[in-house]
């Protein structure tokens, strides 16, 4: 590849040459979502010049032997590295293309942003939020140049050090890209979310917003607007509007903060129509992606623009914090009145002693298990983030850095907090509990009780004949979620952990690594297993669509063009036809069940009874059956299944799940991604009910095992009642519908109870 590129001429694929930031503004680019033009600085570029220069060497022996958890030893080896970098002087035919490029983007007089783009930034395990730079309001090819070298210089700033050890990234092989884009003169800004990242709802988008520069809203500095849409039928169903006295806007001499005027300071930000477009905006991203997505944003002349989009960062394992820091997971309750409230960032409780920070100076004084407290966090904070239980801050929205970050580290976060440096000392003792925005006096929880805390929440939930589970996809939730009082998993989709390999598996069969895809797989599915113990784990085999696979890398070489690929090459009919990548499936859980038999298997989308026979013989061959423990699923969610149920049940099937969303698609022949159909899409239609009592009172009569796993039961709790009337064996919903859900069973098996 080229030493320069436009985004034009980059995709998804190419995060090693220009990161993952650069991939993804490519991606976007050609994907045709507005983004403001650019190019970009590609990381060979970065590796020439300091191995040229012999900057590369200098910092080697810069950081040999540093102990990273000495501030001031961390600072000094910062700064002379950064040196090193800025003093470079750029190759000559670098710097001549770069004046060439900047010249077409900008006839070289418009005002630019400079962006870092690391090449392991963004990666789903690691946020790296605000470790390098941005420069915005750049113009002129000196200062460009200038801009660049500081971009570069960035990846060694002390934060960006300490958090690349703390990661285990070698510091040399990350290298930085450096996409220049055109400036977008923000009247509003902010960021957007595809997944709520406190409770992790998939059903919500969550954007933040401000007036000015984008800046003050990452950084913390500003308490932003809180917008929440619900993602499937784009309707906002919250808005906390709030008051910005300050605004972040371009000046002769770079940026400078303004005071706005007191009537506008508590204005909405953004108008409504503009909230539903972006919006719509993040949904389009999200299923491109298959991921959740966190989006930068910008707004100018009545026009939305996107900045960058990352994939959403989530909680690590917790049982290290949960034993050695006294935290747990909500939704442990807290019976006192709080001393101050916030809003939420990070779903952990945690107690320890205050320490409030004025200044990054005083950073030193936290200690491991401390409740750090400032005005505002910035990514230099990370260092005595890592050590703290908690963070308050007065500052900021769950979008920002501190939250981010707290989230990541799995440390208990509220952001907002008005007061929290003058209504908190240093040295009182105070519960947090992040997923409340609530602060306690004291130890609200004993020491000796908080690890314990997500067991004893389990064994008192009340009992219920109904078995409760729970959807998942990222495994970066697997622990957090099995301390929920739920049953197992009764759907565990295969798309996300695809999505995560992020390489078609004909890509491993071609280059004879099987043997890598396979583990690649068993590790993710190993961390579900176990984190449920003996608890059920139900995994829905691959149901890609023709056009999703082809998303992964190297799938456009495998996949058909199909017009309707809904409708076309998927589920059982993909397995029996080419079976080669449903066979590296089966090798994948039989390997993970010599260790964790909770592991199970469901076959999506079986068009006929012959199918379901042929993928039978499959996993027979597979050795899966020898295992009595073994149980073999079937989704229902094609009206054939409904029709067919007794034909497909006598070919032997422990369970059966009904596929809601596909079901009623299909019953009702809308599309729910559709705008123009989806109002049609309804799960409670007569039509769909009748054939959702059929499968359930048919599976009853056979004694075969029902479960639900669509929306539907996270949506319409009269729809819980009636299933557990027909006599459902269980219920899967989205993990924030799990304390309600348990509820609304307990009551109706109540009522079922005393009517009898």
């Amino acid at each position: 590849m080229e030493n320069i590129v436009w985004f034009e001429q980059v995709d998804k694929n190419d995060g090693v040459i220009v990161g993952g930031k650069g991939a993804n503004l490519g991606e976007l680019t050609r994907f045709k979502i507005p983004i403001p033009n650019g190019f970009i600085i590609t990381s060979q570029a970065y590796f020439q010049n300091v191995r040229s220069s012999g900057a590369l060497d200098r910092i080697k022996g810069l950081l040999y032997g540093l102990n990273v958890d000495d501030p001031l030893a961390l600072q000094k080896a910062a700064e002379g590295a950064q040196k090193e970098i800025k003093n470079i002087q750029l190759d000559s035919a670098l710097a001549r293309k770069i004046d060439t490029f900047y010249n077409k983007l900008s006839q070289g007089k418009d005002y630019v942003a400079v962006r870092s783009s690391a090449t392991a930034e963004d990666l789903p395990s690691a946020s790296f939020a605000g470790q390098q730079a941005t420069f915005l309001n750049i113009r002129g090819k000196k200062a460009l140049k200038e801009a660049i070298l500081s971009t570069w210089a960035s990846l060694f700033e002390g934060r960006s050090i300490f958090y690349r050890v703390q990661k285990k990234f070698d510091h040399f092989k990350v290298g930085i890209a450096v996409p220049v884009q055109k400036m977008v003169q923000s009247e509003v800004s902010g960021v957007m979310f595809t997944v709520d990242p406190i409770t992790n709802d998939k059903g919500k988008i969550i954007i933040e917003s401000a007036f000015g520069l984008g800046e003050l809203i990452v950084s913390g500095q500003v308490t932003p607007d809180h917008y929440e849409v619900d993602k499937k039928t784009l309707q906002i169903t919250k808005k906390n509007i709030q008051s910005q006295d300050k605004q972040l806007v371009k000046s002769k001499n770079g940026n400078k903060l303004i005071t706005i005027a007191r009537e506008f300071r508590k204005t909405q930000k953004l108008p409504d129509e503009k909230i539903i477009e972006l919006a719509r905006l993040g949904a389009r991203i999200e299923k491109h992606y298959f991921f959740p997505q966190d989006i930068e944003w910008a707004y100018e002349n009545k026009k939305l623009y996107i900045v960058q989009t990352r994939p959403v960062t989530t909680l690590e394992n917790g049982k290290l914090r949960m034993e050695d820091r006294g935290t747990i997971h909500s939704p442990f309750t807290i019976h006192h009145s709080p001393i101050l409230t916030g809003s939420p960032a990070s779903p952990i409780i945690a107690t320890g002693t205050v320490v409030v920070i004025n200044s990054p100076k005083e950073l030193t004084k936290v200690q491991k298990g401390d409740v750090l407290v400032a005005k505002m966090t910035n990514p230099d904070y990370v260092q005595a983030m890592k050590k703290a239980a908690a963070v308050i801050t007065e500052k900021g929205g769950r979008t920002s850095h501190a939250a981010i970050v707290a989230r990541e580290f799995g440390i208990s976060c509220i952001v907002g907090a008005e007061g929290a440096t003058h209504k908190l000392k240093s040295g009182m003792t105070v519960t947090v509990d992040g997923a409340k925005g609530l602060v306690f006096e004291g130890s609200r929880l004993k020491p000796s009780e908080l690890h314990l805390a997500n067991k004893e929440s389990l064994r008192l939930v009340t009992k219920t004949a109904t078995k409760l589970l729970v959807n998942l996809s990222s495994p970066q939730m697997a622990v957090q979620i099995a301390a929920k009082p739920v049953d197992g998993i009764g759907l565990l989709r295969a798309e996300f952990i695809l999505a995560e390999i992020g390489t078609h598996p004909k890509v491993f069969l071609k280059e004879g690594k099987k043997e890598d895809f396979i583990n690649m797989l068993s590790d993710k599915l190993v961390v579900f297993a176990k984190a449920f113990g003996e608890r059920s784990v139900i995994y829905r085999a691959s149901d890609l669509k023709s056009n999703e696979y082809k998303d992964l890398k190297g799938g456009d070489k495998f996949e058909p063009k199909e017009a309707n690929p809904m409708l076309g090459y998927r589920g059982a009919f993909r397995y029996v036809k080419d079976p080669d990548v449903f066979k590296l499936e089966l090798s994948a859980i039989l390997q993970v069940r010599q260790k964790h038999p909770n592991l199970q298997l469901m076959i999506p989308f079986v068009r006929t009874p012959n199918e379901l026979k042929n993928v039978k013989e499959m996993v027979e061959e597979a050795n899966l059956f020898k295992d009595p423990s073994f149980q073999f699923w079937m989704m229902a969610e094609i009206p054939a299944n409904v029709i067919l149920l007794e034909q497909f049940l006598k070919l032997g099937i422990d369970g059966v799940s009904i596929g809601s969303n596909d079901l009623t698609m299909l019953i009702l022949g809308t599309d729910r991604d559709n705008e123009e159909v989806a109002s049609q899409f309804n799960e409670m239609d007569k039509a769909v009910l009748w054939a959702l009592e059929k499968v359930v009172k048919t599976c009853v009569k056979n004694r075969v095992l029902c479960s639900i796993c669509g929306q539907a039961p996270s949506v319409y709790p009269e729809l819980v009642e009636k299933l557990i009337s027909w006599g459902i064996s269980s219920i899967s919903v989205n993990p924030d519908r799990i304390d309600d859900t348990r509820q609304l069973i307990y009551e109706t098996e109540k009522k079922l109870v005393a009517s009898h």
